[in-house]
């Protein structure tokens, strides 16, 4: 989801696993799902009385409005309080969840979904017309959702986004109160696992068009998930509550989830080993970097890969980066082994392409970690074409977090031992990130992603468009556009990676973004929870959580 992923924090590539349950015909891949199964801290007495649930959000989520969220902070909330036409479950596969059977035609272009009975939680029927009104709000262009591209394999999506098609010529429409039709513009294997992505979620049209502020107050937000919203306390506390009129209640076993919102990972562990949370870590925060090797040594530490990539934007419209050489100089010239055996000490690895390894289209990435004699000729050129002999101070930006402060500084001092760049740190609260960086204010920017589905496109789409949603880095180049238009209409596996490929050979060779390192989630958990899904790709689910 974006991911824009907040903390310092996947997936395999499409195996096309039957959909569970599913009539059709046609194939869908699973989510890389594993049920967080923590080493044991203690053995609690059995739970008494209402089962509640005491976890961390690092952040405020800026809001909860599925149609405009773009971060995993507000996707954890989203996720407990919305459900999409399908849900991952248990099993690690894909189901069917707000429709109750799904068709797929024999060409793969025309899907067609049945609403169960289900009621919104305020006693609303969910019915087909709450799909159709959602997707179309998320792709009107004066709803400006950063992710309406993900909706684009509908048929006409792009068209009316970008102003240039009608909404009526957008290929989603409720046919009655029950059935949901939808066309697609190429057959897409991994649709019915993207319907679960929360773009694709319903939203209660009468909330929606009542009060433009909906979203962020809990008394008026009305979801169709497994809990609903019950406090809101800004900057301070978030409390969701067993949804009563969800329509697999049964299957809900927490009574609360009350999420802190503590932006210290060591005031954060504290509260963890004093009782005050259930769970420490990601995949709403992160563990002390400090603290990692001695959780990793009690064996009390949880990690597991996951198919995401930690990476810093560059601002190509900016001087000195408008300059490839001088973007490539900084890339290069950084040690990012160094980083994870000194700072991040959980397993991940040095990214050297932007791809993640579970779906990777060049195991051997693109260019070499801590190419010094590169970076320093490179630099070189590229301030003689820039016409400078100094570079001034440079800004590198970052949002609020322990972690994340450790990694710029360590990068600051190889920049100028390496490069001999003075930089300057610049930290900010996330939204307050999220906004700046949308708008171009700044030169060097950190920046996470977490697939939203198990395909390489996923990562690659977003630098499509220099006005892309999450793009950011005002980047885009002509021959990288084709080889994403072609890969839609290449039906051959194989044929596809390898236009995939070429595609991030050139987002490699024009450096807009400097991959870092590929993410693994670690989290130190109470023995008395269980059944929290952590997929393959970074995100959780609480509806089958539960308190022993």
């Amino acid at each position: 989801m974006k991911k824009n992923v907040f903390v310092a924090m996947s997936s395999i590539l499409v195996l096309g696993a039957a959909l569970a349950g599913c009539g059709g015909g046609n194939q869908a891949a699973p989510a890389d799902n594993n049920a967080a199964a923590g080493n044991k801290t203690e053995t609690p007495a059995p739970a008494a009385g209402p089962k509640v649930l005491k976890l961390n959000l690092h952040s405020e989520p800026p809001t909860a409005d599925p149609g405009i969220a773009e971060d995993t902070t507000s996707s954890t909330i989203i996720t407990a309080t919305f459900e999409g036409l399908t849900r991952v479950g248990k099993d690690n596969k894909v189901h069917e969840a707000a429709a109750e059977k799904i068709e797929i035609s024999p060409d793969g272009k025309k899907y067609t979904f049945k609403i169960r009975d289900a009621k919104w939680s305020n006693g609303d029927a969910v019915s087909a017309k709450d799909f159709e009104f959602a997707w179309k709000r998320a792709l009107d262009p004066k709803t400006a959702s950063n992710y309406a591209y993900q909706l684009y394999y509908v048929k006409g999506a792009e068209a009316f986004n970008k102003g240039t098609g009608k909404v009526e010529d957008v290929g989603v429409k409720a046919i009655d109160d029950k059935t949901l039709e939808v066309e697609l513009t190429n057959p897409t294997p991994f649709f019915l696992e993207l319907v679960a992505f929360k773009t694709y979620f319903p939203v209660h049209q009468k909330t929606v068009e009542g009060n433009d502020k909906w979203a962020t107050d809990a008394k008026t937000i009305v979801g169709n998930g497994p809990f609903k919203m019950e406090t809101w306390e800004h900057k301070s506390k978030l409390v969701v509550v067993k949804n009563d009129n969800y329509w697999d209640k049964d299957n809900v076993k927490l009574d609360k989830i009350e999420f802190s919102m503590v932006e210290d990972e060591n005031t954060e562990l504290s509260m963890y080993e004093n009782g005050e949370l259930d769970w420490a870590g990601a995949p709403t925060s992160a563990l002390p970097t400090d603290a990692i090797p001695a959780l990793k040594d009690s064996g009390k530490m949880t990690t597991q890969p996951i198919a995401g990539t930690y990476f810093y934007r560059f601002n190509t419209e900016k001087a000195p980066f408008n300059n490839v050489k001088i973007r490539k100089a900084f890339a290069y010239a950084i040690d990012r082994q160094s980083l994870i055996d000194n700072i991040l000490q959980a397993g991940q690895l040095p990214a050297t392409g932007y791809v993640p390894p579970s779906m990777a289209l060049n195991k051997d990435g693109y260019f070499k970690d801590k190419d010094l004699d590169a970076a320093k000729k490179l630099l070189e050129e590229g301030m003689k074409e820039a016409g400078i002999s100094k570079l001034p101070t440079l800004t590198l930006s970052y949002n609020t977090s322990e972690g994340h402060k450790k990694i710029a500084e360590a990068i600051q001092d190889q920049w100028k031992k390496n490069l001999g760049v003075d930089v300057k740190l610049e930290n900010k609260e996330w939204k307050v990130y999220l906004d700046d960086v949308h708008q171009g204010k700044y030169q060097v920017a950190r920046a996470g992603w977490l697939g939203d589905f198990n395909d390489p496109i996923n990562f690659l789409e977003m630098f499509k468009e220099k006005d892309g949603g999450n793009n950011d880095t005002r980047w885009e180049n002509p021959k990288y556009k084709e080889l994403l238009n072609q890969s839609a209409l290449e039906q051959d596996p194989e044929k596809r990676k390898a236009i995939l490929a070429e595609a991030e050979q050139i987002l490699m060779d024009e450096m807009p973004i400097m991959p870092i390192y590929y993410y693994t989630q670690s989290w130190v958990k109470n023995d008395k929870v269980d059944g929290v899904i952590i997929d393959g790709l970074g995100a959780v689910d609480y509806k089958y959580a539960d308190i022993k």
